[in-house]
Order: structure tokens, then C-alpha cells, then sequence
């Protein structure tokens, strides 16, 4: 005779192989039911490629947005708290021309930093998947600049979004799903007019949002020379990179005064050289519509898709 205890611990047993085989069933797309964009895993092959990087899927990512050279950066964090470059992807077609984004119907495609988080995630967009770069952020609204609903999504056709591939905008969807599924908060997203060499900034330097470059310089030095992303804060309407305020950041006025703070030491990245694999650059091959030099036609908006 079985004990009262041992045939509820069956059921129990039971009850957990039901669940786990309709999770297995979803999964492998039961009934000829197509995983959802959202949910499809990394292929294989970046499955593999972040092995041999050394990098876990469920670690923090960072990325850079480059719009003269049409890419985006997706790094990876690995267990030195240090982050490596994963793969550099195409941009589609992004909008406008180089400088910010200042007010809604512009069609031009944000600069600055921006932080996505989790309810900025879009597993429903009208492209494909999209995330929410978070404009206007405090910097924006502080210089009164106007818009909503300015994305990195798919279907390779932008009125002020950055527009990937929906093969690549999945895969970038999901490195970003699994690291906040594992614990990050927010992702880090630099949006730069271009690679921000020295040559480069000579070559614009007489453009009138120089002044404005220069500190979005700051940022992307920041991270090339420690390979950790700047703390960033906004006041006297003004960007304030790698900072330690001494006032709860969240709290700060971004048209008031800056309250005090310190720049803290940073420490160099020293790559480490039996691990040159970790930091080879990728480059994923892919369509690019747009360079800064040839505007293409405003696609969103003669579609009634896009409104800004």
C-alpha cells in the first residue's frame, strides 16, 4: 500500500513531466506551430562563436550605434567584468544626417546615450521585433527636443529608427532578451554620428554640432580605453561623462546646476594575449541602404507606417 505522502509526491513528479513536455512541445514548435520571433534561441553558430569568446549568454551586453559607417557594436561582458567585442551587424537604413534628433517629425535618427530596458523591449512591433532607444531622454528634454517611439527594429525601413535585417534584428533581439532574462536592468546604448577617431573629428570639425561631438567623444573614449561603460549624467543641460556624483543621480535637476562630483580613476583594458580570440572583431555580412552621403526616401512616412 502506497503512503499518503508517496502518491502525492507522484503526482507531484507527474504534474512537473506534464509541464515540461508542453514547455518541450512549444519549444519545438508542436503542431507545426512556429516559435515566435521573440522567443527562437541564438542559432548554433553564435551559440558556438560566444563559447569560444569565452562568453556566457546570460552576461550583460553593450552596444554602439555608428551611423556614417552604418553599424552596430554588440559587446559582451565577460567574468573580468571587462566587455569584448562580439559582432559588428550592418544598419539597414537609418534616417536624417549626422547630428541629434531635435524634434518630432525631423525624421532624424537619435544621438546620444540611451538606456533600454526591459519594458522597452517590443516583441509585437510592426517590424518585425524593436527595441526602444528611450528618446527623448533627460538630455533631450532638457534642450526641449520632441519625438516619441524612436527604435532599433527590422524591415529595413526607418523615419528617424535605426532599421536592421529581421534576420539580424532577431539575433540582437535575443542577446538582449537573454541577459536581462539573467539578471541586467538596463543595456547600455551609445548612438554616435560616426567612429569617433581623431582623423574623423578633424574631418567635421567645422560642423555646428562639434561642440555637442566632442562630449559624446568623451563616452566613447571612455569605453574604448577601459572597456567599461561611462557613468553618465545630465545637468547645467549638459552631458557629464564618467562621474561619481555625490547626489542620488536619479534626483538631479538636468536644467539646474551640477551638484558635486568626482571623476573616479579609471583602469586601462590590457588585453590579455592568449586570449586574442576573446576581442577578434566580427563583421556580419549585410545589406546597408544608407550612408550619410545618400539620403534614400523617407519609406515610414510615405507608407503611413511611421509617424516621426
Amino acid at each position: 500500500m502506497h503512503t499518503i505522502s508517496t502518491i502525492v509526491s507522484r503526482l507531484r513528479r507527474a504534474t512537473a513531466i506534464t509541464a515540461i513536455g508542453l514547455a518541450a512541445c512549444a519549444l519545438a514548435s508542436c503542431a507545426s506551430v512556429e516559435t515566435p520571433a521573440h522567443l527562437r534561441p541564438l542559432s548554433k553558430e553564435s551559440m558556438m562563436l560566444l563559447g569560444k569568446k569565452g562568453m556566457d549568454p546570460a552576461q550583460p551586453i553593450f552596444v554602439r550605434i555608428f551611423k556614417d559607417e552604418s553599424e552596430l557594436e554588440v559587446w559582451k561582458q565577460r567574468p573580468d567584468g571587462r566587455f569584448y567585442h562580439f559582432k559588428t551587424y550592418p544598419i539597414c537604413n537609418w534616417s536624417g544626417e549626422l547630428g541629434p534628433k531635435l524634434q518630432q517629425g525631423d525624421k532624424q535618427a537619435p544621438e546620444g546615450f540611451y538606456r533600454v530596458a526591459r519594458t522597452q523591449m517590443n516583441p509585437n512591433s510592426q517590424f518585425h521585433l524593436a527595441f526602444n532607444l528611450g528618446y527623448p531622454n533627460a538630455f533631450d528634454k532638457a534642450h526641449r527636443r520632441t519625438g516619441d517611439a524612436l527604435m532599433v527594429h527590422g524591415k529595413c525601413k526607418s523615419a528617424g529608427c535605426y532599421a536592421m535585417t529581421d534576420a539580424l534584428i532577431e539575433e540582437i533581439y535575443a542577446l538582449a532578451r537573454d541577459s536581462m532574462a539573467a539578471g541586467q536592468e538596463v543595456i547600455h546604448v551609445h548612438a554616435f554620428p560616426f567612429r569617433m577617431s581623431d582623423a574623423n573629428m578633424q574631418r567635421h570639425a567645422a560642423n555646428k554640432w562639434m561642440p555637442f561631438w566632442k562630449t559624446l567623444k568623451e563616452g566613447h573614449d571612455h569605453f574604448d580605453v577601459t572597456r567599461t561603460a561611462p557613468e553618465v549624467a545630465v545637468c547645467q543641460r549638459n552631458y557629464v561623462v564618467n562621474v561619481k556624483m555625490t547626489a542620488n543621480m536619479s534626483r538631479i535637476d538636468p536644467d539646474g546646476p551640477c551638484p558635486r562630483f568626482e571623476r573616479p580613476t579609471v583602469s586601462a583594458f590590457v588585453p590579455n594575449p592568449a586570449e586574442k580570440f576573446a576581442d577578434e572583431r566580427v563583421l556580419v555580412k549585410g545589406l546597408k541602404e544608407r550612408t550619410a552621403s545618400a539620403p534614400q526616401p523617407d519609406w515610414g512616412v510615405r507608407s503611413g507606417l511611421i509617424k516621426d
